[in-house]
């Protein structure tokens, strides 16, 4: 068992993983540490010890044990000392010919990597977070929504069992929102490595988009720096998602693997937006997650053939407005853990929804105005959405900006707002007053005729 094997939750959200005091203790092999190390050295201008730590995320006293295992087999040679464990190094002819030979089997320079067996049991120590939520706790994630006290108490069920959440509903009432939001319910910050090791192949985790490191208030000043601190991840994926993005993704040119959305997903959440309209058939997809939706384990191919097991530790959120009875049939349903169906809103919820949409934009809304807008709504006999107040009162600013007004919100302001929203017929009025030049049409005819017509 490695020194990050024997930890508990508690060690890990306190103190982060320990700093390595030996290369063994990294549990990847020293040879592959060995080859890292000299792939920066050739592509440094000015490689020091330091400067590789640096790089390397490793401390500069095994990183010093390195260059000198490597400068013995005679890759690097030592170029001078600037300061104390400031050692200057070069590349040598035999370390020339081992990078090529390394790069050939993995490109890949960066930090170096975590073993898979480390991930794994990293993964599963922080998947459940260490406070539970509570209604307060999901009111606050949700603040800025509408939503029914029922479908809180779903989702903050949801949060706590960590198991999968089929959302369906008509257009515009705010799935998407809801689904986006569930993350914020899952409290406290992950340890995620930058990159992991298997049979000298990298597969890299760390994801600039996706990931974002927690502020340096609240990172350990000793830890182990293969690994970063980072918000719960929310890895949102819509209509261009493949089957083979749910795979690893091998780069030919870079020579190392990029990690599948569902990976970078661990201990976060996982958004399937608009589901039943990927490029790949529902079912499909489906069935290439029954089992990570049941056992918690994915399994991943290498290009090589070789199967490999990684946790599935994810929030999964399957979000459409397609008849969930189309998609997937009730066996399936019933491993899904969860199922919502979020309505349109009734009048008072949509005022409230307008209302706050308004106070956002710093807007001030009569309550004339309000029943103006509610009034559109039963002439027209529309059905009201909850996406709705925010794009109309988009359109009041629009208006407003073009008209070079301060925004505001009045009723003639909503009826254009409305009718560009909505739609409307933009045909030419008898009453419009044309521009006359040197012909003009006829009323009855509209044909054009000289205004001036020459006298013979």
């Amino acid at each position: 068992m490695t020194h990050t094997g024997i930890l508990t939750r508690v060690e890990i959200e306190t103190m982060g993983p320990p700093s390595l005091e030996e290369l063994c203790e990294a549990d990847v092999a020293a040879s592959f540490l060995c080859d890292l190390a000299l792939k920066h050295v050739a592509q440094m201008p000015e490689p020091t010890t330091q400067s590789i730590s640096e790089e390397l995320r490793l401390p500069r006293s095994l990183v010093e044990e390195m260059l000198v295992h490597l400068t013995r087999e005679k890759m690097v040679e030592v170029r001078g000392q600037i300061a104390v464990g400031a050692t200057r190094y070069a590349m040598l002819e035999r370390g020339w010919e081992r990078v090529a030979r390394v790069r050939e089997l993995c490109g890949y320079v960066g930090p170096a990597p975590v073993s898979l067996r480390d991930y794994a049991h990293m993964m599963r120590l922080q998947a459940v977070p260490a406070r539970a939520a509570s209604i307060e706790t999901v009111r606050a994630a949700f603040r800025d929504l509408v939503l029914p006290e029922s479908l809180l108490q779903t989702l903050g069920c949801v949060i706590n069992s960590r198991r999968s959440l089929f959302i369906t509903g008509p257009p515009g009432t705010g799935k998407t929102a809801v689904a986006e939001r569930i993350n914020a319910g899952l409290p406290g910050h992950i340890w995620i490595p930058f990159a992991i090791e298997i049979d000298g192949q990298i597969i890299r985790v760390f994801d600039s988009h996706n990931h974002r490191p927690a502020p340096e208030a609240e990172t350990p000043t000793d830890y182990d720096r293969r690994w970063v601190l980072v918000e719960r991840p929310l890895v949102i994926v819509g209509g261009e998602l493949t089957l083979d993005d749910a795979d690893l993704q091998w780069s030919e040119a870079a020579r190392f693997y990029e990690a599948p959305f569902q990976l970078k997903s661990n201990g976060g959440t996982l958004v399937v937006d608009d589901f039943g309209r990927q490029r790949v058939e529902p079912t499909d997809l489906l069935n290439r997650w029954i089992v990570p939706l049941e056992k918690r384990v994915d399994y991943l191919t290498l290009h090589t053939g070789k199967k490999i097991e990684v946790p599935f530790e994810q929030l999964v959120v399957f979000s459409t407005n397609l008849d969930e009875k189309d998609l997937v049939d009730e066996a399936f349903l019933r491993r899904m853990g969860y199922r919502a169906r979020v309505e349109s809103p009734t009048p008072a919820a949509y005022v409230e929804i307008f209302k706050r949409a308004a106070y956002t934009r710093g807007l001030k809304v009569e309550q004339s105005c309000l029943d103006h807008l509610l009034n559109n709504y039963m002439l027209e006999q529309r059905q009201m959405k909850s996406c709705e107040p925010r794009d109309l009162l988009d359109r009041v600013t629009d208006v407003c900006l073009f008209e070079g007004r301060p925004p505001e919100v009045t009723t003639r302001l909503i009826d254009a707002a409305w009718r560009n929203y909505f739609g409307t017929s933009h045909g030419f009025s008898t009453q419009e007053p044309g521009r006359k030049t040197t012909g003009e049409l006829t009323r009855n005819t509209g044909e054009l005729v000289d205004a001036n017509p020459l006298q013979l």
